[in-house]
């Protein structure tokens, strides 16, 4: 397959309205569009990302008012939580509406919804019009592309076209909140934190916590994406460390990779490194860093444990998923 490198909206709108793949920038990370109510341009994503037909995507429309293209429903939290947060990085899993492929939602009975907060991907999901399945633009397993370089890196030769914008701002995927049961819980963390999803919804909880949760979690179902399968995962191996790290050898510093957020005496030793000087910044760097540890072939990278507050929380969980869990 020939990609196009594109910068219409209205070319990639076309090219998803006729059945193609189009990589396109949000303001989490770059993602791949398809339209959702056609099951064959949803079987061709999962064949361009090598994406288990058990992991869900999440369906991406232009606008709140249009949550019942993809929804059958939408609960009074959510709807509170759309008005908060939306557009933005923020999915709510709702009662999936026929007409949304059942590709998309590996067969559950729910549908991730997001709205983004990027102008591209806005006029995009406009002028395409359909509710469009759209996860991270890069292979199974590997750490999303949050650049039209590194979506190229992936997918070139496997999609139809990518959108040559700049990189995106967050960096760290949307936080996944399922409203189709008595009370929401968060499937996955994002730049949307709990405490702030607590200010609305104060039952908010995350997964595993309390006794109201009934995510499907088993080896052949799991109704949010980024949490049963490998993510995020470069070729190096990841080593999540305190600073200054301990125990690492001069040797073992001279071929590998470190990022964090504070110098510390032995940096230098380092063949890579990067202080981010913020945990935003840590964010939206982290998997092109990643990226690029493996584009010098590093086979160790060293990773600060970042701060469990604000996107931090979701930070931790990709650091975590990035070091094999």
């Amino acid at each position: 397959m020939l990609t196009e490198y594109i910068d219409s909206t209205e070319r990639a709108a076309q090219i998803i309205r006729e059945g193609g793949l189009v990589a396109f920038p949000t303001e989490t990370v770059f993602g791949i569009g398809a339209d959702a109510t056609n099951a064959e341009a949803v079987k061709k994503l999962f064949a361009a990302k090598g994406r288990p037909g058990n992991n869900p995507l999440i369906v991406h429309l232009d606008d709140g008012g249009h949550w019942s293209r993809a929804a059958t429903e939408l609960p009074e939290v959510a709807e509170a939580m759309l008005d908060a947060f939306c557009p933005g990085p923020l999915t709510l899993v709702l009662p999936k509406l026929p007409t949304i492929s059942e590709q998309v939602t590996a067969g559950l009975m729910t549908v991730g919804v997001r709205i983004p907060d990027h102008p591209i991907a806005r006029e995009i999901l406009r002028v395409a019009a359909v509710p469009v399945a759209a996860p991270s633009a890069n292979r199974s397993g590997r750490p999303s592309g949050t650049t039209w370089q590194a979506v190229a890196e992936d997918l070139d030769g496997r999609i139809d076209a990518i959108f040559t914008a700049d990189s995106t701002s967050i960096g760290i995927e949307s936080t996944v909140v399922d409203c189709s049961g008595p009370s929401p819980v968060v499937l996955r963390p994002g730049a949307i934190t709990l405490e702030q999803l607590q200010q609305v919804a104060p039952q908010t909880r995350e997964f595993g916590v309390g006794e109201n949760h009934h995510m499907v979690v088993s080896g052949e179902q799991v109704n949010s994406p980024g949490i049963l399968h490998p993510h995020y995962q470069p070729n190096a191996e990841v080593l999540i460390v305190e600073v200054p790290p301990v125990g690492i050898s001069v040797e073992v510093s001279a071929v590998s990779a470190f990022c964090g957020m504070e110098g510390f005496d032995g940096l230098d030793a380092f063949a890579l490194s990067r202080i981010f000087g913020s945990l935003e910044d840590y964010a939206a760097g982290f998997y092109e860093f990643l990226r690029e540890v493996d584009r010098q072939s590093f086979q160790k990278v060293f990773v600060q444990t970042a701060a469990d507050e604000g996107i931090g929380w979701a930070l931790r969980d990709r650091q975590r998923r990035a070091a094999g869990g």
